[in-house]
This record gives C-alpha cells, sequence and structure tokens, in this order.
C-alpha cells in the first residue's frame, strides 16, 4: 500500500482541504432546483425524532397498565351489565334482536381486543426503552477490533452485504440510500444495487440508476485512500515508538476534521428539492460529520492537556475512519441472465443474488441469451459474489444512519443471541412532510414503531421488510429449491404472499430462530405522499395476513413439541398482526351499515375505548404530533377503508383459486399518483350513507347510533377533502372512464391479424431455421428456442464471434425439404415396381 506525503507530514495533512465528491450536484444546479410545494396544514418540524427514547418515568408506565385494566373491566362489565341483561329480558322474545346482540358482540370484542393490543404492546415498549442500554463507542471500537472480551471477531471475517433491490426507482432516491449503506461504520461492507428494470430499456433514469454504483465509490476513493495511508503511517509509528506523543494525536484530529468538512462539502452541493433531501444532508451527511468534527476537538483538548489516549484507542480510531469511507459499490440485474428468476417481486430480486453469495460465476451465451455458470478451477470469473455472514436488506426509498450496522451486529453476536436471525430498528418518517397525506402518513408510521418494540418485549416480532440485519445462516436453514421452466429456483425468502417479510418471520420461528427489534432510531423510510401511492402500500400491507395464519399455527405447534415455553401474550399480538385488518374493516363495516338497536349502546363500551384514544393522542404528542391527529387519523382509517378490504378480499380469492397475487410496488415518484376510480368515489359513499344514516336514526330518536353517524360523516368528510380533494378524485374518476372508452384504431380485424401473425411466424421459423439450435435443442426445443428469440434478448456482453461457414446452397430450407420428399416418393415408387414386376415373374 503506497503512502502518500500528504498523509505523513504532520503540517499539511490536518489542514488540506477535501474536494468535492465527483457525485455532488453542483452549486448551479442545486440553486435551480424546483422546491415541491408544500399543502397548507402540512407538516412545520422538520428535525427528526431522538436517536435514542426518552427514559419512560414510573407514571407513564403505571398508567400504561391502568389502561390496560381499564379496558378488560370495561369490557366485562359491559358483557355483564348490558349484553347479558338485554339477552335475559328481549331475547326470547324477539329472535332478531337476539340476532343483533350477538353480531354486536362479535363486532365490539373484536374492535376491543385490538385496541387491548395496542395498549399491551405499547406497555412492553414503555419496559424495554427503560431499560435499554447504550453501547459506548470504546465498546464497539473494542468489539469490531477483535480486543472485546466477548469478541469473537478477526480480520478474516465476511463482509456484510447490504442488498438495495430497486425497480423503476427515481435515480436521487436510490443515490441517497446507497450512500446512507456506503457510509456505515462498518468494518467491511459491499452494497450491491439489484436493479430490477427490463435491460433492454433505454430509460435514461435507468442508464443513470446502472452508474451509482461506480460513481459512489469513485467519489469514495480520496477520503479512503487517506485514511488507510494514515493508519498505515500510525502503525509503522508505533513499531519504532510504542507510545502515542501528542504529534499523533494532533494528526489524527486533523483527519477527523478533514473527514467532517469532505461530508460538508458534500452536504453544502447537494439538491434539497423536499424534506427527505433536508434529511440527507443533515442527519445521514451532516451528523457523521458532526460527530467526526466533535472527535477531533476531543483529541486536540486531549494532546493539550497531555492526557493521550492509549496506544489500542489510537489505533481504534484510525480504523474507524477507514472504516467509514472504504465500502465497496456494484450493481446486479438478474434480469439479463437466462437461468435466474424472472418473477416480479422483490422477493425474488433478493434470492436471485442471495443464491450467489460466496461464488465465481461465468457468463456463457447462449441462443436463448446469457447465463450464469459456476467458474472452473484455474478460470478468470466474470463475476465474484463475496460471501457474507450477515446480509443487510434495504429498500431503495429508506435511509440508515452511519451507525446502523455497527450497532446491530453488535447485538447479534453477545453471548446468548446466537439464535437470533434478525434483527432491525423499526423505521421512522421523515420529518417535515409536505403534504397533509403523508403527515398523517408518517403519524402512523412513528406510531408503528413504538408498537413493535413492545412486540420484541413479548417475543412475537416481525420482520419489517424496508431494513433489517439478517444471519445468512439463518437464511440458509429456511431455503427452499424448485425446478422451474427447467431452472433450479432457491427461495430463502418466500413469495408466496406479497408481504414476504411476514411469512419469512414465521419460517424462521418454525426451524428455531428468534427476531430481535434494537430500540433506537437508526433508520429511516419515506411515506406515500398522496392518496394513490397509498392506496397500492397499504392494499399490499392487508393482503396476505389470512394466508399466514396456519403456517403461524403450524409453528406453534412446532416450538411445543420442542419444549418451548409459548405466553399468551406473543400468540395474540401475532394473531392481532395479521388479522386485525380483516376484523377491523369487516367490524366497522357492520357499525356503519346496520342499524343495530340503541339499547345494545352502553357507557361502558365507550368506557373500553377511552384508554386507547388517551393513550394514542399522549404517544402523537410524544412523537412530535398533536393530540387531535387521534381524529384525523380515524378519518383518515375511515376513507382507507375500502382499500383494507380488497386486500382482504385478494388474500380470500388467492386462498381459493391458490393463484398467487402480483406483486404491486409503491411508486416513488415525485409527481401524484392516480387512484382507481373506485377507492376514490367509495369515501364520497360512505359520507353519503353516514348522512342517510344519521337522518334516519333522528327521525326513529336512535340517538346513539345518530351521534356515531354523525362523527363518521364529518371525520370522513374531513378526510375527503383533506388528504383526497374533490378535483383530484374528479380526475381520477375521468382518467377511468376514458380508459374504458379509449380504444387503439386498428386497420385490420382480429382474425386477419391473427392469420398474419401466424403465416409470418411460420415464415420467420422456416427462413431463420439455425442448424445450432436443433442440434442444441432439438426438434420441440427449437421451436420454443425461436419463439424466445423473436423476443429482444437482454445482452451483458457481445454475441461471440463464430467462425466463417461455407455458404448454404440457394435453394431455401423449404425447398430442400420438398425436394427430400419428392426424392423418396421417386424411391418408394420404384422399389414399388420392382417388388411387382419380381412377383409377376
Amino acid at each position: 500500500m503506497s503512502v502518500s506525503s500528504e498523509s505523513a507530514l504532520p503540517t499539511s495533512a490536518p489542514h488540506a482541504r477535501p474536494s468535492a465528491p465527483a457525485t455532488a450536484a453542483s452549486p448551479a444546479a442545486t440553486s435551480a432546483a424546483p422546491k415541491r410545494r408544500r399543502q397548507l396544514g402540512a407538516e412545520r418540524r422538520t428535525e427528526p425524532l431522538p436517536v435514542v427514547h426518552p427514559r419512560p418515568s414510573v407514571r407513564r408506565i403505571v398508567l400504561s397498565r391502568v389502561a390496560i385494566l381499564t379496558t378488560i373491566l370495561a369490557w366485562v362489565g359491559y358483557i355483564i351489565s348490558t349484553v347479558l341483561w338485554q339477552f335475559l329480558e328481549y331475547g326470547s322474545q324477539n329472535f332478531r334482536f337476539t340476532m343483533e346482540t350477538v353480531g354486536y358482540l362479535l363486532v365490539v370484542t373484536m374492535l376491543t381486543f385490538s385496541a387491548l393490543m395496542y395498549l399491551v404492546a405499547r406497555h412492553g415498549a414503555l419496559l424495554r426503552f427503560r431499560t435499554h442500554r447504550r453501547a459506548c463507542r470504546v465498546e464497539l471500537d473494542a468489539h469490531f477490533g477483535g480486543h472485546s472480551t466477548v469478541s469473537q471477531r478477526s480480520e478474516n471475517d465476511a463482509p456484510m452485504v447490504v442488498l438495495v433491490p430497486s425497480y423503476a426507482e427515481e435515480p436521487s432516491v436510490v443515490r441517497q440510500t446507497l450512500w446512507s449503506a456506503a457510509l456505515q461504520e462498518y468494518p467491511e461492507i459491499h452494497v450491491a444495487l439489484l436493479i430490477d428494470d427490463a435491460p433492454d430499456s433505454d430509460s435514461p433514469a435507468l442508464q443513470e440508476t446502472r452508474a451509482l454504483a461506480a460513481q459512489i465509490e469513485a467519489a469514495l476513493e480520496q477520503p479512503a485512500t487517506r485514511m488507510r495511508d494514515a493508519q498505515t503511517v500510525f502503525e509503522r509509528m508505533l513499531d519504532e515508538q510504542h507510545q502515542v506523543n501528542s504529534l499523533q494525536a494532533m494528526i489524527l484530529a486533523g483527519h477527523y476534521a478533514w473527514g467532517g468538512e469532505w461530508l460538508r462539502s458534500m452536504a453544502a452541493q447537494e439538491q434539497r428539492v423536499d424534506h427527505v433531501d433536508d434529511f440527507f444532508c443533515t442527519q445521514v451527511l451532516g451528523g457523521l460529520a458532526a460527530e467526526l468534527e466533535l472527535t477531533a476537538d476531543a483529541l486536540e483538548m486531549a494532546a493539550e492537556s497531555g492526557e493521550l489516549p492509549s496506544t489500542e484507542r489510537m489505533l481504534q480510531m484510525h480504523r474507524r475512519l477507514a472504516w467509514i469511507f472504504s465500502a465497496k459499490l456494484s450493481s446486479f440485474e438478474r434480469k439479463r441472465f437466462t437461468n435466474l428468476s424472472h418473477e416480479a417481486n422483490k422477493a425474488m430480486n433478493l434470492n436471485a443474488y442471495l443464491g450467489l453469495l460466496g461464488g465465481d460465476y461465468t457468463i456463457e451465451q447462449g441462443f436463448t441469451g446469457a447465463s450464469l455458470q459456476p467458474a472452473q478451477p484455474g478460470v478468470t470469473p466474470d463475476l465474484s459474489v463475496p460471501d457474507a455472514e450477515f446480509v443487510l436488506t434495504l429498500d431503495a426509498d429508506s435511509l440508515l444512519l452511519p451507525e446502523y450496522c455497527l450497532r446491530l451486529v453488535h447485538l447479534l453476536e453477545q453471548p446468548g443471541n446466537e439464535r437470533i436471525a434478525v434483527t432491525q430498528t423499526p423505521y421512522s418518517s421523515f420529518r417535515g412532510a409536505g403534504s397533509r397525506i403523508e403527515r398523517l402518513a408518517g403519524a402512523t408510521t412513528d406510531i408503528q414503531h413504538l408498537l413493535h418494540q413492545g412486540m420484541s418485549h413479548a417475543g412475537a416480532t416481525f420482520w419489517v421488510g424496508a431494513n433489517a440485519v439478517i444471519r445468512t445462516a439463518a437464511l440458509k436453514d429456511i431455503a427452499e429449491a424448485s425446478w422451474e421452466n427447467g431452472v433450479l429456483v432457491q427461495r430463502f425468502v418466500q413469495d408466496r404472499t406479497v408481504i414476504e417479510d411476514t411469512e419469512s418471520s414465521i419460517d424462521l420461528g418454525a426451524h428455531g430462530w428468534t427476531l430481535q427489534n434494537y430500540p433506537e432510531r437508526l433508520s429511516y423510510s419515506a411515506t406515500p405522499p398522496d392518496f394513490g401511492s397509498l392506496v397500492v402500500q397499504r392494499r399490499r400491507w392487508a393482503n396476505g395476513g389470512l394466508l399466514i395464519l396456519p403456517k403461524l399455527l403450524r409453528e406453534l405447534r412446532a416450538r411445543r413439541r420442542r419444549g418451548e415455553q409459548i405466553r399468551l401474550s406473543e400468540v395474540l399480538l401475532r394473531l392481532n398482526y395479521m388479522a386485525s385488518i380483516a376484523w377491523a374493516s369487516l367490524g366497522l363495516i357492520f357499525l356503519l351499515a346496520y342499524p343495530y338497536d340503541s339499547r345494545l349502546l352502553s357507557p361502558l363500551i365507550l368506557l373500553a375505548a377511552v384508554p386507547y384514544f388517551l393513550t394514542m393522542g399522549a404517544d402523537l404528542r410524544q412523537c412530535g404530533y398533536k393530540f387531535t391527529d387521534i381524529f384525523r387519523i380515524y378519518g383518515f382509517n375511515l376513507i382507507l377503508l375500502p382499500v383494507n378490504l380488497a386486500g382482504v378480499i385478494k388474500s380470500l380469492q388467492q386462498a381459493l383459486t391458490g393463484e398467487k397475487i402480483p406483486f404491486a410496488r409503491t411508486p416513488k415518484v415525485k409527481n401524484r399518483t392516480a387512484a382507481p376510480w373506485l377507492y376514490a368515489v367509495a369515501p364520497v359513499l360512505i359520507v353519503g350513507f353516514s348522512v342517510l344514516t344519521l337522518a334516519r336514526d333522528i327521525g326513529q330518536q336512535n340517538w346513539g347510533n345518530a351521534a356515531f353517524a354523525a362523527f363518521n360523516a364529518f371525520w370522513g368528510t374531513w378526510a375527503f377533502l383533506a388528504y383526497i380533494g374533490p378535483w383530484n378524485a374528479f380526475v381520477d374518476v375521468v382518467l377511468a372512464v376514458r380508459g374504458w372508452f379509449y380504444v387503439e384504431k386498428k386497420s385490420e380485424s382480429r382474425r386477419s391479424a391473427r392469420s398474419a401473425r401466424k403465416s409470418n411466424s411460420q415464415e420467420s421459423a422456416e427462413q431463420n431455421l439455425d442448424w445450432r439450435v436443433v442440434l442444441d435443442e432439438g426438434a420441440i426445443g427449437s421451436l420454443s428456442a425461436q419463439r424466445d428469440q423473436r423476443q429482444p434478448q437482454p445482452q451483458l456482453m457481445p454475441q461471440p464471434q463464430l467462425k466463417p461457414q461455407t455458404p448454404p446452397p440457394p435453394s431455401s430450407s423449404k425447398q430442400l425439404v420438398v425436394s427430400m420428399e419428392t426424392t423418396r416418393r421417386q424411391e418408394a415408387s420404384s422399389s414399388k415396381q420392382n417388388s411387382i414386376m419380381k412377383d409377376a415373374a
């Protein structure tokens, strides 16, 4: 390794001004970048929530327990004082009232159960936050340097592999995600961008996305070289002196200050179009720069005071700088290769690369396209995929803070955690949302973060697919292999449902693995900025939970056979997580649509719901939102009711037909995504029906139901106006109607077109007959190969040049076949005549 003079000289190294990264935007571009228009009522707060959760007080924990107890007692009191009393007095006289009572009891019980599970999960989160101890920097550096008492790491450990699946993403979004992964403070990290777009596309965005990995790695070359050389110089000095002096501390402080200035220079040249760009500049780049600069100040003060760090500590801090800027990046496109699965979902995009880990491969060109084959010994591979002990899956619209990998792997490598397969920090939302619906969707995201932390307290953790660190050994343990279309497909992550992370959590539990949420905020992910993209996301979330329930029951039975203790809270939380969308949607529909008798409404059932709303309001305020947002979230869920119901119906459809539901990726575009017309019109119908119900209940003096109908009408109207908008709904309906009536003009009938295509394909097959394909594929295989050749095939490298062959005779293949058939008939006729003459003789 070469040692630069700039790193060796103490007078120039601390003060050398860093050059701007090659991938940073120019100042002119920054000033010309248009700002996204913000809605009235958008979020004003731009500062993210603290990384470490505040330690909850004893009073808050006691109130949490009181809320749980109040909910249970109110529900039991309702059953005794209202339902049973009404049933005994009126049930034997009126069959309809009896059935109404039973139905109302089921609906109220399901909704109360979901509210109770919220309180239980929240209470578990408070207990985790109270006992969490954040690992200090010295402990982390000692662990990954192999000098901790419990560390078993060595320099030969496999690198961390970060997989970033991407499909039709904006290059600017993917670029920020790759940078957040590349700047992880981890000993050795390899970032692989898994591009899932059509490889033959000529989209400029795709070309720009393909170039991102090389651009970022080139930008990191300067700081990486500087920090590696600085570490080498320090190690050589230690061999001669064996002690740390003030000059070495000042030199190291200069390197830390230089790294911070390099990051700030990059952040100053970044385009800031929206709040996500601000977060990337201030928290990812600026946060890491501030920490490096603070360390530099501390080293300078230590040098001035004469209290120098130890030799080992100085070496650890040198290694930290080298780790930050030494990431390797690459991109991979599975659809370039015919022997990899092309199934259109994120799970199979991940599986294709996971199956290649730790191998060397050569690219072989065939008549149907390129394929990856294991490299033979002594052959230079075309593709080398590093092995990995840990894999980080990261969505292309998510950002990580620099300590994410360091702290999560530190957790996995602690004694007693050998069977933890997945650890993650459930993602939080980017603050400063520019639209009202994005702000409220972000509020629900931050609330879900708390609930996932509480589920870990009960042992009911689910993998949340936006980001997670996974043991490769666990993935191999649950892997399944099958042959599909002549290709061996390995499934480490199941794609049977569109919620592959939830199903994989069940598979890991069935094989004796556990999952754990890290109780800090270290990851952030984008929330849909408009109603159309939100529909796609929430409909996918609502689809699949019911399909996985039987697998959950099998997992629980397998764990019970192994002698594991299963807590009731774990079972109930898992059941609520997977099926609550279904029963809550159906229950709310029954309450909205059916005119239940007012005698079934009791103050006790309202009392059972009060702790849920009060605690959620307190949690929203703790997360920087308003207490009154609980009512806005209710209206938000009201307009999403048809979306959730559609997801449940899709699950039932897959259960009946056995056909997988197509994976729908959440659109991540700057412009508004049009929503299907049904979901744009359904909120209007819900509000209209609530108004009619209100008028009917007032006429019948059914005041309890009238109050509920008025509540739904008001907040449903508010949600429609604030989060969808009449004009946007009108545009979505017009686009749908236009799609119904717009028919592309055709110059010929379907039958004539079909016959023309058939004749053209036959002529093409006759004229393009390739003897090589026939010899390789056979008679039937050659037909399928020709069909594949008529479609544009992705090429990773130019086709091999074939040796010139002897030109064929001028006759075509068809004429040759005809002449051979004529000759055969003449020979048969001659043979027959000879036989007749022989018999006559």
